[in-house]
């Protein structure tokens, strides 16, 4: 699945999915400790914007406990129970045993989902097809799952894995995965789909900084149209750089240069630049009444030392990446941040698109109630002034070559598509002089709210018609000697003596419980019931 594409709420719907099917036990793996501590905090922490449950979990009208463990010796048998592990660490664990640890022991005795993340760095043995017993994935393939080593394993575990960088180019891998693979959803059906910003390369012969005060200058006016349509959307700049130590030194003439911005240095920018969205930057001044020296003033408030933060190493502060990860969150003021590539891998401009390609997720907003939140809007309407705000700029020096190599690069990773060609249309004069294009009226359809306010019952086509239901059958699936409804309802060794406990308002008790009320009980009642059914082996 696609960076941004919802991999980590397609873990947590299928956590509450595979609880309802017996499955208490979860260990999430991966290969890096920063993805375990965000995922911590969407699975556990409930006063995270990205948390990922209901503040209350209930399940079937029970009230469902969610908890961080160590092994799966002593865990609650009716609650959800996870462990988070890198890779690494899992292998550890298993393999030198220490006080309160996962053992093998752990996965014969218990039902356990395993869900890895990142899942294409376990897959490094099958690549290469060497079959050493010391790598992470010879732990998870061999002596976890089924598959690998049956004997060791309880055959009931589930492994899950989920990645947004599969190689089926590679015959071992596609061999591995052509029967196993649930759901393909690659970036480019990502972008395809509407899900994904557009990527545009801005490439100038300036130097570093002024490079950098154009990313600021689209920047805060892309705030400007978030605001102006009433979004209070605040986005976000990136410098990444190869070291730690080019880092620092950008850091501090970026902030410096913020400090020293005059309207003198915008104004050599308006008169020199052939850029058209930059120019574009500069008309919303004016039309605004905007001069330059009060832009400047707004950079330095909203591009200050305080707004800016460096994620250099591994080692940055806890606070640091909890900042990082929580972008989005009102009270988070971050504008920009300086970090290292850390996080991809291969040549440079493989790099780049991969850095582009998490850049690139889509930023959710609505100018209308029809708006599909997720998905661009202006696709069909580039000249929008909105249109800026679902575009990601790479800022780049004029280098053709290395372009050419990073588009080739943001083709193959499907974040651009593979036929991209930018065409000015021109219209004949003497059209132009044509009543229909100086008078004509485009009609554009548009979705309104149906009021339901005359709606007072179903309607006939639906009254009218005849319904089938059976479920006699799956009754007669689990119990192969049960004779017809009424014994299973009212003979003592099916449904009759089934306990039900009502909990609810004083108030609600001191009455008789309705016909309605009563149905409901019971519904709820013979839900969990065929939950059970389901879980067990009855035969």
């Amino acid at each position: 699945m696609a960076t941004g594409s919802g991999k980590t709420l397609m873990m947590a719907g299928l956590i509450l999915y595979l609880y309802q099917q017996g499955y208490h036990n979860f260990l999430f793996f991966v290969n890096s400790t920063n993805i375990i501590d965000k995922t911590r905090g969407n699975f556990l922490n409930d006063i995270s914007i990205k948390y990922l449950f209901n503040k209350a979990l209930v399940l079937d009208g029970k009230k469902i406990s969610l908890k961080e463990v160590e092994n799966f010796q002593t865990t609650n048998e009716e609650g959800i129970n996870i462990c988070f592990s890198t890779i690494q660490n899992l292998h550890s664990r298993l393999n030198i045993p220490r006080e309160n640890s996962l053992t093998y022991e752990d996965f014969q005795e218990q039902k356990i989902v395993l869900i890895s993340d990142e899942a294409h760095h376990i897959n490094v043995e099958t690549k290469a097809k060497v079959q050493t017993g010391t790598s992470g994935e010879i732990t998870v393939n061999g002596q976890i799952s089924q598959e690998e080593k049956e004997e060791l394993a309880n055959p009931q575990n589930v492994l899950l894995e989920f990645t947004a960088t599969v190689d089926f180019n590679n015959p071992s891998i596609l061999k591995k995965y052509a029967e196993r693979l649930i759901y393909d959803y690659p970036l480019k059906k990502f972008r395809e789909d509407g899900y994904s910003k557009e990527v545009k390369v801005l490439q100038t012969d300036a130097g570093l900084f002024d490079r950098a005060l154009q990313a600021v200058l689209l920047s805060q006016y892309r705030r400007k149209i978030f605001e102006k349509n009433k979004l209070l959307i605040k986005p976000v700049i990136i410098f990444k750089s190869k070291t730690i130590n080019e880092s620092k030194i950008f850091e501090e003439e970026f902030i410096k240069g913020i400090r020293k911005l005059n309207s003198e240095k915008l104004n050599e920018i308006k008169v020199n630049t052939q850029d058209d969205t930059l120019k574009k930057v500069f008309e919303y001044l004016e039309n605004n009444k905007i001069s330059l020296e009060n832009f400047v003033i707004e950079l330095q408030e909203d591009f200050s030392p305080e707004k800016t933060i460096s994620v250099n190493s591994k080692e940055e502060s806890y606070e640091k990446q909890i900042a990082v990860n929580t972008l989005e969150d009102p009270n988070n003021e971050y504008r920009v941040i300086f970090a290292v590539d850390k996080l991809n891998e291969g040549p440079t401009t493989i790099r780049e698109a991969q850095l582009i390609g998490r850049g690139a997720r889509y930023c959710p907003f609505k100018t209308n109630d029809s708006d599909n939140a997720y998905q661009r809007k202006f696709d069909r309407d580039i000249q929008n002034e909105m249109r800026i705000c679902e575009e990601l700029y790479y800022h780049s020096t004029y280098n053709p070559r290395y372009i050419q190599e990073l588009t080739s690069a943001l083709v193959k990773t499907g974040i651009l598509p593979e036929r991209a060609v930018e065409k000015k249309l021109f219209i004949k004069k003497d059209f132009k002089n044509t009543k229909f294009f100086k008078t004509g009226i485009l009609f554009l359809n548009e979705k309104e709210k149906y009021s339901r306010k005359d709606v007072f019952g179903l309607p006939s086509s639906v009254r009218d018609t005849t319904y089938k239901a059976s479920f006699f059958f799956n009754l007669k699936k689990h119990f192969p000697n049960l004779d017809s409804l009424d014994e299973f309802i009212f003979q003592e060794k099916y449904l009759r003596d089934i306990k039900i406990v009502v909990s609810g308002l004083k108030s609600q008790f001191e009455r008789s419980l309705n016909a309605d009320e009563q149905l409901t009980i019971a519904v709820k009642a013979l839900e969990q019931i065929a939950t059970n059914l389901s879980t067990k082996n009855l035969e």
